[in-house]
């Protein structure tokens, strides 16, 4: 019998990349920055196909909770997993595999990011489909590679081993390694050798992941254990107070590390880990430059959204509803407007952003990183 699909869509992040306009209460999944809808909600709405609403899970945070409930109201309240404390993601995927294990002890998993753009939908679902194909068929912990359009130190990147043996679909290769992060250099040379960006979308068995975490995290999934033996299979998203409880202790025990330093990097070696290659047009959104890179632009390299004018102004961001900005010879700016914060900066330094968030903290300047 073929296991059922449960998509696991991580939605706890900040998005300080994105200040002024994202804020605390306002994270980067519910932002509308490339369309009419939210991230959040345009990523529900590739995942029904596969799982539809009755298993699309949400896993997120107390203080976005309300938020993302009344944007996904398409989804039962028992869907919404929420983290005692924000853990970065092996935490929260393992509380997830919990979920899903009560609910289906076959189930798998299709893990993905709240807040990341696809142009092609079909394309993706076909993608996601072979990775659950290969998930289902055994112990495979599945990570979906991007073919790289350019040498981003942003991403990390997968190195392919071979072809995945007895398997029939195209592009299903061994994961050899991974590499975090490479300056520019190194990643011209990674894109070389084929290597291919880490998406961070995964598909496999919550039990597999489970065992991984048992095998390569005993100390997580010691706490998972009790977690698990507490809820004598209940589902976690909706506890008893007391329940709720041991929840909170003994989630806030574990680490904030990621599944790729956790788990996948050590089942790598093992030769456990297979990657499916996506060719369906993807970015993590990830800074103003993402998003500058994706705009349609004019002549001048120029994108913007409202009201703006530009004398000699040359491959700017612009960002402003409310009023109108006017550009005199700038060349790489990003220019955000919001109605208490304006930033203005370089382009290339995008990534900064969330460098510059932490200063207004130290600055004692933190109600404007709130509403």
């Amino acid at each position: 019998m073929k296991q059922k699909i449960y998509s696991v869509i991580l939605a706890g992040g900040k998005g300080t990349r994105f200040w002024p306009l994202s804020r605390a209460q306002r994270p980067k999944q519910l932002l509308s920055i490339l369309s009419s809808k939210t991230l959040v909600r345009e990523t529900a709405e590739r995942m029904f196909p596969l799982s539809g609403p009755d298993r699309t899970l949400v896993v997120t945070v107390a203080e976005q909770l309300k938020d993302l409930s009344r944007e996904l109201s398409a989804l039962p309240r028992r869907n919404f997993i929420v983290e005692p404390e924000g853990k970065n993601t092996a935490p929260c995927i393992g509380l997830s595999a919990l979920e899903v294990v009560a609910r289906d002890p076959d189930g798998v998993m299709l893990v993905v990011p709240a807040d990341h753009w696809v142009a092609d939908r079909r394309a993706f679902r076909r993608t996601l489909e072979n990775a659950d194909r290969l998930a289902s068929t055994g112990n495979h912990l599945v990570t979906i590679g991007i073919r790289p359009d350019y040498p981003e130190t942003g991403y990390g990147y997968i190195l392919k081993g071979n072809v995945v043996r007895g398997s029939s679909i195209a592009g299903a290769r061994q994961v050899k390694r991974f590499q975090e992060k490479p300056d520019a250099i190194t990643a011209r040379r990674l894109i070389r050798k084929g290597a291919l960006w880490n998406s961070g979308m995964f598909a496999w068995r919550a039990s597999a992941l489970l065992e991984a975490l048992q095998r390569h995290q005993p100390g997580i999934a010691a706490l998972l254990n009790k977690i698990r033996a507490a809820s004598a299979g209940k589902s976690l998203t909706r506890p008893s107070p007391r329940l709720a409880h041991l929840i909170t202790r003994e989630y806030n025990k574990m680490p904030s590390i990621s599944v790729d330093y956790a788990v996948l990097e050590k089942a790598a070696a093992a030769g456990r880990v297979v990657t499916v290659e996506g060719t369906f047009g993807w970015s993590d959104i990830g800074s103003w430059s993402a998003v500058h890179r994706m705009m349609q632009r004019d002549d001048n390299g120029n994108a913007a959204n409202g009201k703006w004018l530009g004398l000699g102004a040359k491959n700017c961001l612009i960002h402003a509803p409310d009023r109108l900005v006017v550009l005199l010879g700038i060349e790489g700016a990003v220019v955000v407007d919001t109605p208490d914060a304006l930033l203005v900066g370089d382009l290339k330094r995008a990534q900064e952003v969330r460098e510059l968030v932490e200063e207004l903290k130290k600055k004692g300047l933190s109600s404007y990183t709130i509403k």
